[in-house]
């Protein structure tokens, strides 16, 4: 793959992220928009925390090794219907999720992230509710993932640029909200339960964007976040796993702090 092209694919995979939802509104004048091919079908093989851009991982007690994420069929097609009605373990299994998701306030550990081409790159997260979030991805990468509570940031120590989005249109929203209530505050379409995971399907329709999707998976013995994957309106997925996660840990507020001056933002 040329450098320039791949340049670019990291870059349209890390909004696929944190921004699926805004991409087709507005691309950041420092991004491209570069054609991804849709992956082939794949099965199921599968502290003291610091501001600094340069600090390595940051894990504590028992590591564990990074999991395989689930990657959805791309063939899939989940049924979407503002109609939808749900039976009561769906209801039930969406509640406990809810409940998981609004009892949490910080969560650190960290991350596997696939794109849309099966690459995958991994890094250190770190959460503190509501509304902040900062992802460290590993070198080479020199990109980090920032929101401070109104904006969200994606930060490129190389070029020494930044892309701006708003928070409130971004599918991490819903992961970084105080509390929620999933049937009611978003969009659900789908709801299953296996003996593995708890899988809900958020879908979000916009007129000039098309549709975007949110699937959460939370583990259906410990009822614990385990990775979630970013549909954007094209069909291209992004899947994020993570593992080593605590929620006990307090977080430095430097971590999600936005710096325009070191890292501005090109006009328009």
């Amino acid at each position: 793959m040329p450098k320039q092209l791949a340049i670019s694919h990291t870059r349209t995979a890390l909004a696929l992220l944190i921004a699926a939802s805004v991409a087709g509104v507005a691309t950041p004048s420092s991004a491209q928009n570069v054609p991804i091919p849709k992956p082939a079908p794949k099965g199921r093989d599968g502290t003291q925390l610091s501001a600094q851009d340069s600090k390595g991982p940051i894990t504590t007690g028992t590591t564990q090794a990074p999991p395989n994420p689930v990657i959805p069929d791309p063939r899939r097609n989940v049924p979407a219907n503002i109609f939808q009605t749900f039976d009561a373990n769906q209801k039930a299994q969406a509640a406990r999720v809810s409940n998981y998701l609004s009892s949490l306030q910080t969560l650190v550990g960290n991350f596997v992230q696939v794109g849309p081409d099966g690459s995958k790159t991994k890094g250190d997260f770190y959460i503190q509710k509501p509304g902040k979030v900062r992802f460290e991805y590993d070198a080479p990468s020199p990109i980090a993932i920032i929101a401070d509570g109104s904006s969200l940031a994606v930060r490129d120590r190389k070029l020494a640029t930044q892309d701006i989005y708003p928070l409130s249109q971004t599918p991490l929203r819903y992961l970084l909200s105080d509390r929620i209530d999933l049937l009611k505050d978003t969009n659900v379409v789908n709801v299953t339960a296996d003996d593995v995971f708890i899988s809900i399907t958020i879908e979000e329709k916009q007129a000039l964007i098309g549709t975007s999707r949110l699937m959460l998976m939370v583990g259906a013995k410990d009822g614990q976040l385990k990775q979630w994957t970013v549909t954007d309106p094209q069909g291209y997925d992004t899947t994020v796993a993570i593992y080593n996660v605590d929620s006990s840990k307090k977080v430095d507020p430097s971590l999600f702090k936005i710096d325009f001056t070191n890292y501005p933002t090109p006009p328009g």
